[in-house]
Formats: C-alpha cells, structure tokens, sequence
C-alpha cells in the first residue's frame, strides 16, 4: 500500500573522499547507490535493528530494483545528507524513495527508488517482514500497513 505521510524522511549525513571521486574529480556514479545503501542500513538501525542481528534470525534484505537519476555532482570535501522514506510497506517489501543532497546549499544531487525484499538467509526465498519489524517501519514513517 502507497504511504500518505507527512512524515519526515530518516536523513543520514556523510562527507565525500578522495576514495568516492572519480578522475575528473566528481563523486562516480555508482558511489551514490552505497550512499544511499548505508542510508537505509542506518535508517534500520535507528530503528532498533542491525544487518548482523536480523542476519542472525535468519533475515535479510536485499535489494530487487533500484532506479536512480542523476541530478548534479558531489566533489571532494562535499557533506551530504541522504534521506530514505519508505513509499511502500508490502508483506515480503519495501519501496524507498531517497535523495541525496549537498549540506552546504540543499541542491539535489541524485535521487532514487528501491525495491527492498525481505528473503530468510538460509535459501534467499521470499519471507514475510516479521511483525515487530512491520511495526517499526510503520510508526517511524506513518505508512499505512499493505497485504
């Protein structure tokens, strides 16, 4: 079911190395998707959930399809703030949409959509997100609850 909320997105905030540039001297594309991947991956945590703890009850989240536009780029030195807000709260999914912006002047520099799956660890099959967790994403973000 699509979210309709007022809520404000989880934002985490990052700088951009030597290591994320290119040799023109812009962040590289793909460097982007791992912003935004460890967006979502502290968005979990300040839920009260780690990778390593979910892993552990035989649960993860990989990421089905992603889309990404690119907007302006980031250089060496730039602070950033990515956001992740969950559009969509299925049963076995979730659907972010996320941003990634320049702390300095608010530009956006890239935007995206993920799908994420939930798949037990032992065998990557599809399961279902486990209620305590569907309870977090829904309260953190006012997304009404799909089947």
């Amino acid at each position: 079911m699509r979210a309709q909320n007022e809520a404000k997105p989880f934002t985490h905030r990052c700088r951009v190395y030597f290591e994320d540039t290119d040799a023109g001297g812009i962040v590289y594309y793909v460097n982007y998707l791992k912003f935004m991947e460890r967006a979502r991956t502290e968005c979990l945590r300040h839920l009260g959930f780690a990778q390593s703890q979910l892993a552990g009850e035989n649960l993860l989240f990989v990421v089905h399809s992603a889309e990404a536009r690119y907007h302006a780029p980031a250089k060496l030195d730039d602070e950033l703030v990515i956001s992740a807000e969950v559009m969509e709260l299925n049963r076995a999914s979730l659907r972010f949409r996320q941003q990634v912006r320049r702390a300095a002047d608010d530009v956006l520099l890239c935007e995206g959509q993920f799908l994420v799956a939930c798949v037990r660890a032992d065998n990557l099959k599809p399961r279902a997100i486990p209620e305590v967790l569907r309870t977090a994403f829904a309260g953190a973000v006012s997304v009404p609850v799909g089947e």
